[in-house]
């Protein structure tokens, strides 16, 4: 049966492969189970309900890419996107939660008749390629920016607007500790680097007594706090429409940057578009969709999924253990409570640091 409906012997893998490449992609991403619910706090969100649409919304999102389009292409909610929720609608512009949350699944439905009708795939490929890499590099310097912010390492400054942070903070130092530790498991290219960097900095948080232990490792799921908790009618006022705009369009770059990166590493791309683009595009739609109902911002193709690939991963097979490890981090929402910001900084640092990547790829020769 798995044969049949994954065509494993015609992508020339087995499900041993696609079981390891699946655990691969969900140490490399499963950092944003303790990331976004710390990025979503900071909006006023509860944490726990928070871990628990991020580890459901991820789930059902991967289920979705796999099940229905057969790429082992894992979704999560996007970073760029958590951030825009949080620091440029939710606080830079006084917008309640609730409110935001209304946003994002309408901009859900929008993905949805975007994709159905094809217009989606129409509008990606009408945006110039330059456009598309300096919108990604430009999300990634906003995301390294915050994860500098959180760090202590860039502080207020009157005279210069930003400037160096206080070197004998000890936040400062442990921070620094854990950007030192993420950067040496990556260049060792240690599968889940940057989540074991964020579990070792806060353990040693923990021994300097800069951060509190968890008082459980296992508890069971609080999705109250943020389960069908948007505002529609809020959402609906005629000002939010830019901020639905704004979720659009850096959905529209950040997934099918993605989709096309994993793509075209796995040997996916035929004459030079991707079979089965628009089940592929849907999955984020439904994400979207599932993640606003349940209490996180959009939901978008991960592009750690290529670690998964590179280890042998080639069908939906693949996103069945993903979505799997996902469910089981449900119980897991103490440990990502107790994880502090500077112990998560390192992450955004090198993640924003990574995405600013594509700004190899603008035609800068181009004036035009």
């Amino acid at each position: 049966m798995l044969e049949r409906y994954f065509k494993l012997a015609e992508n020339q893998t087995t499900v041993r492969r696609e079981m390891l490449g699946g655990l691969t992609t969900f140490m490399t991403m499963a950092y944003i189970i303790v990331v976004n619910p710390q990025i979503l706090a900071q909006a006023g969100m509860p944490a726990e309900g928070v871990v628990f649409a991020t580890c459901i919304s991820a789930a059902a999102a991967t289920l979705v890419m796999g099940l229905y389009a057969n790429y082992p292409i894992a979704l999560a909610p996007g970073m760029s996107l958590n951030a825009y929720f949080t620091y440029s609608v939710c606080i830079g512009m006084n917008i309640p939660w609730r409110t935001a949350l209304g946003v994002v699944f309408i901009s859900g439905v929008v993905f949805v008749l975007l994709t159905v009708t094809r217009l989606r795939e129409q509008i990606v490929n009408g945006i110039p390629d330059s456009l598309k890499h300096s919108t990604a590099a430009g999300i990634g310097m906003f995301i390294a920016f915050v994860g500098l912010r959180n760090a202590k390492l860039v502080v207020a400054n009157p005279a210069t607007f930003v400037g160096l942070g206080n070197f004998s903070d000890r936040e400062v130092q442990v921070a620094c500790f854990g950007l030192l530790l993420t950067l040496v498991l990556i260049a060792r290219k240690i599968n889940g680097g940057i989540l074991l960097g964020i579990l070792g900095t806060t353990a040693l948080g923990i021994l300097l007594g800069l951060a509190r232990a968890p008082s459980a490792f296992i508890s069971m799921p609080h999705p109250a706090g943020t389960f069908l908790q948007l505002d529609l009618r809020g959402a609906l006022h005629l000002g939010l429409f830019e901020i639905m705009f704004a979720f659009l369009f850096v959905d529209l770059f950040d997934n099918v940057g993605t989709l096309v990166g994993v793509c075209e590493q796995g040997g996916f791309v035929k004459d030079g578009k991707i079979p089965r683009v628009g089940r592929a595009l849907m999955a984020d739609a439904v994400g979207t969709v599932f993640g606003a109902l349940t209490g996180t911002s959009t939901v978008t193709s991960y592009i750690e999924s290529a670690a998964g690939v590179a280890v042998g991963a080639r069908t939906g097979m693949a996103n069945l253990f993903v979505a799997a490890f996902f469910l089981m981090a449900i119980f897991f929402s103490p440990l990502a409570a107790a994880i502090p910001g500077f112990a998560t900084a390192p992450a955004l640092i090198l993640v924003g640091t990574l995405m600013t990547q594509s700004i190899a790829f603008i035609r800068w020769a181009d004036f035009t």
